[in-house]
C-alpha cells in the first residue's frame, strides 16, 4: 500500500498519524525517521510523499534511509554526527584516564618524598650508608616520575592530535548535516536557524530579509517527465541561486520545489532587483535535454519579498514573505511581489492555485 493510499485519519493528531505510519512501514519511530515521514504526511513536499511510497510497503531501515539522504540531505549527517560525538567521548574518556593515572603517580611520589623527609627528621645522625640508599631510592623514583611524565606528554599529544581529527570530522558532519543532499544549498534545519538570526543583530533586523521563491507548476513536471528530471530541474535552479550567493545572501532549499534567501545589509530596493535578477536568469535557463532534443521548460520562479523590519519574528516574517509569494502566484507566475507593497485585507491566498505547481 502506498504511502498516500493509506485511509485518512488514522489517528486524531498528526503526530499519532506519523506513528502510525511508521507501524505500518515497520520503521522504528526513532528521530530521523519520524521526522522523514512527519514532513510526508504534513503536505509540505508532495515529492517527499511520491518517494517514500515508491519504497513499497516495508522498506527497511537502510533504504529508508538512502532515500531520505537523497530527498532531503538528513539521517546521514545525524549518524555521523552521533558517531563522531562518540568517538569524542571515548578520546575525551582517554584523556582523563591518562590524568588521572599521572596523578595517582605524582601523588605516590609526593608520598615517597614525604616519607623520605620525615625519616631523615627522625634520625639523630645520618650515616653515609644510608644517605646512599635515599639518594638510590630517590633517584630510582624520581627517574620512574620522569619516564612517566614522558610518556604521559607523549600519549597526550597522540591523544590531542586524534581529538583535533575527530572535531575536524564532527564539523564537517555538521556542514553534511544542514546541507541538502541534491541540490548541495543549505537545508531547512540551517535555514531556521540563520532566520533565527535575523532577529539576535539588529542591524541584520534593520536591513535584513526574507526572499521566498517557488518553481512554478512544478508538479506536472514531475508528473509528466518523472522525479529524475525534476530532480535535474532543481539542482540547475539551485545553481543559479548559487551564482546569486555571497557575504551577505544566503540560499536554502526550505521545501519540495521551494528556496529561501535571506539577505542582509541590503535594502528592499536592492532585494527586490535581486530577487528580479535570479526570476530572468532562471526564465532564460533553457532546460533541454542535449542529447534527445527533450525541453523540459518554460521553467519559471514566483518570488516574495518581506523586509525582516516588517516583521516582529522568524515566523511572522515567513508568513508575510509566503503571502508575497502567494500574491505573485495569483497574478499570473514569474513575478516578483514585495509585502510593502500588498494592502492588508486585500488578498486571499488561492489553494487551488498553488496546487497545480
Amino acid at each position: 500500500m502506498k504511502l498516500s493510499d493509506m485511509p485518512e485519519p488514522l489517528a486524531p493528531d498528526l503526530g499519532a498519524h506519523v506513528l502510525a505510519r511508521l507501524n505500518q512501514m515497520e520503521l522504528e519511530p526513532i528521530p530521523r525517521n519520524y521526522e522523514v515521514v512527519y514532513e510526508a504526511l504534513s503536505g509540505a513536499n508532495p515529492a517527499l510523499v511520491d518517494a517514500i511510497a515508491a519504497l513499497g510497503p516495508a522498506p527497511g531501515q537502510d533504504e529508508f534511509d538512502r532515500m531520505a539522504d537523497l530527498r532531503l540531505g538528513r539521517g546521514r549527517g545525524e549518524r555521523m554526527i552521533e558517531t563522531a560525538h562518540a568517538a569524542m567521548s571515548v578520546k575525551l574518556d582517554e584523556i582523563l584516564g591518562i590524568l588521572k593515572y599521572e596523578r595517582s603517580s605524582r601523588e605516590k611520589y609526593g608520598e615517597l618524598l614525604g616519607a623520605t623527609s620525615q625519616g631523615l627528621e627522625s634520625r639523630n645522625a645520618v650515616s653515609q650508608d644510608f644517605l646512599q640508599k635515599v639518594v638510590s631510592v630517590m633517584s630510582n623514583a624520581t627517574g620512574t616520575a620522569l619516564d612517566s611524565t614522558r610518556r604521559v606528554t607523549s600519549t597526550m599529544q597522540d591523544k590531542s592530535q586524534e581529538l583535533e581529527e575527530v572535531k575536524a570530522e564532527l564539523e564537517e558532519y555538521k556542514k553534511l548535516s544542514e546541507t541538502d543532499a541534491l541540490t548541495g544549498l543549505a537545508n531547512r534545519r540551517a535555514f531556521d536557524r540563520a532566520m533565527q538570526g535575523v532577529y539576535a543583530d539588529r542591524r541584520d533586523t534593520m536591513f535584513g530579509a526574507l526572499v521566498l521563491a517557488d518553481i512554478d507548476r512544478f508538479k506536472p513536471v514531475n508528473d509528466k517527465h518523472g522525479h529524475p528530471i525534476g530532480d535535474r530541474i532543481l539542482q540547475i535552479v539551485s545553481s543559479i541561486l548559487k551564482a546569486a550567493m555571497s557575504s551577505n545572501v544566503q540560499a536554502a532549499r526550505t521545501g519540495g520545489e521551494e528556496f529561501g534567501i535571506i539577505v542582509t545589509g541590503m535594502s528592499e530596493k536592492s532585494v527586490v532587483e535581486l530577487a528580479e535578477e535570479i526570476r530572468i536568469a532562471v526564465e532564460q535557463t533553457p532546460f533541454v535535454n542535449a542529447n534527445t532534443g527533450t525541453d523540459y521548460g518554460p521553467i519559471t520562479l514566483s518570488f516574495g519579498v518581506c523586509m525582516a523590519s516588517e516583521a516582529k519574528g522568524p515566523d511572522d516574517l515567513y508568513r508575510k514573505a509566503d503571502r508575497a509569494l502567494y500574491a505573485s502566484k495569483n497574478a499570473g507566475r514569474n513575478k516578483v511581489s514585495a509585502h510593502s507593497q500588498m494592502q492588508d485585507g486585500t488578498f486571499t491566498k488561492s489553494w487551488k492555485l498553488y496546487s497545480g505547481d
